[in-house]
């Protein structure tokens, strides 16, 4: 595991505490693994961005609320990735996009040892994420629609909404992190 116990403390405290060192630290160690098995496997770089992006949240959220509470931050959040493309790519949208070699797509879903998130979990994810979205506002529900459910490219989303694609792509990530904190919200309400 590489990390000794004090190691692994000192950044799940870190992750607890916000410390943009231990999370740069940890961005910095992880991103060009994720980035790697994505490339590897039919991804393009702003898919890595994306789901990296989401599971880093995610990973962030679960030390956070206690669900993670001690082991390797770093493979934690990797596992998390590398579970989140794999869902993508057993996704009807990436079905319906991608004519891939099937070969190389039996293996990626073959190679997801990990266990999915309890059920309940994953249903409240979705109310407070519903809940989100209706709160959103409707340039970012486009925006978000367009990129994640239609898969549309960055090009084609800042032509449709009159802006440079530099642009398209920073709004982009203040409108998820935008859906995230109501999520965040919503869900420490229910609690």
């Amino acid at each position: 595991m590489g990390n000794t116990h004090q190691q692994v403390d000192k950044i799940v405290n870190g992750f607890r505490k916000n410390d943009s060192e231990t999370m740069r630290e940890t961005y910095q160690e992880v991103y060009p693994k994720v980035r790697a098995h994505i490339l590897k496997n039919n991804g393009n770089e702003d898919q890595a961005k994306d789901i990296f992006q989401e599971a880093f949240v995610a990973c962030w959220r679960n030390i956070k609320e206690d669900r993670f509470v001690e082991g390797n931050v770093s493979g934690y959040l990797f596992t998390i990735a590398k579970n989140k493309w794999t869902d993508f790519l057993r996704s009807s949208d990436y079905k319906k996009t991608i004519n891939t070699d099937s070969q190389s797509f039996l293996k990626v879903v073959q190679d997801d040892p990990m266990p999915k998130e309890d059920i309940l979990e994953e249903e409240q994810n979705r109310n407070a994420m519903k809940a989100a979205l209706a709160q959103l506002g409707e340039n970012c529900r486009n925006l978000l629609k367009m990129f994640y459910f239609e898969r549309r490219s960055m090009e084609e989303i800042s032509k449709e909404m009159g802006m440079a694609p530099n642009s398209a792509r920073n709004q982009k990530y203040r409108c998820m992190e935008k859906l995230r904190n109501l999520c965040l919200q919503i869900k420490n309400n229910e609690r």
